[in-house]
């Protein structure tokens, strides 16, 4: 499993809760053990009390993304960095896959966990990798979502730096309001113009009497 894999940990913890619209998914052990995805053992560990841990840890990551969205690469790094301090791994190579050709072991590197709950756990592999992601691909990788009011967390894989949504639907949706907007503009101008006109018309026809 490939550390970058691990990025994926945070984002999904911490798109579990959509402020500006009031809605938040963390509310059982069940939503906590079903953002351990295929990591079935880790997520039996999960019990009631680690629903208000997961939520504690969730906003410290958001408060990461934000601070890279806003641009302030040291306090992003600083926060992640106290991530890291209180949740430690142990990265390890492990070959639980193998090659197809000749069965023999496929390395690759993996974070082992020695937690003492569930949230220990899940902190410390999504915050290792997302310092992994930001190492290497910059911080201004991390980012929240520009279509209001969503601001769901991101990371950027584009080859050109250009994302800006968390999804493709509310890429369209931010596309289509800018449309519409673009329109009431055009609109608007339209009839600033005709108004424009019509009073010169008065104007030079007074002049003329």
């Amino acid at each position: 499993m490939e550390l970058a894999y691990y990025s994926d940990y945070a984002v999904r913890l911490v798109n579990t809760e959509e402020p500006a619209r009031g809605q938040d998914s963390l509310t059982s052990v069940e939503a906590v053990r079903e953002l351990f995805g295929a990591n079935q053992s880790a997520a039996r560990r999960a019990t009631d009390a680690d629903v208000t841990r997961f939520r504690s840890v969730r906003g410290r990551l958001r408060a990461v993304f934000e601070a890279a969205d806003g641009g302030d690469e040291t306090l992003a790094v600083d926060l992640l960095n106290s991530l890291l301090l209180e949740f430690p791994v142990s990265p390890q190579i492990s070959g639980h896959d193998h090659r197809d050709d000749d069965g023999s072991p496929l390395w690759h590197m993996h974070l082992a966990d020695h937690p003492s709950n569930a949230t220990a756990g899940f902190a410390a592999i999504a915050a290792m990798g997302l310092a992994f992601h930001l190492t290497e691909y910059g911080v201004d990788r991390l980012g929240l979502c520009e279509a209001a009011p969503c601001r769901n967390a991101y990371l950027d894989t584009s080859t050109n730096r250009s994302r800006r949504y968390c999804s493709d639907r509310c890429a369209t949706r931010a596309n289509v309001a800018a449309y519409r907007a673009r329109k009431r503009l055009e609109a608007d101008r339209s009839a600033g113009t005709g108004r424009s006109a019509d009073s010169a018309q008065r104007t030079t026809a007074n002049g003329e009497r």
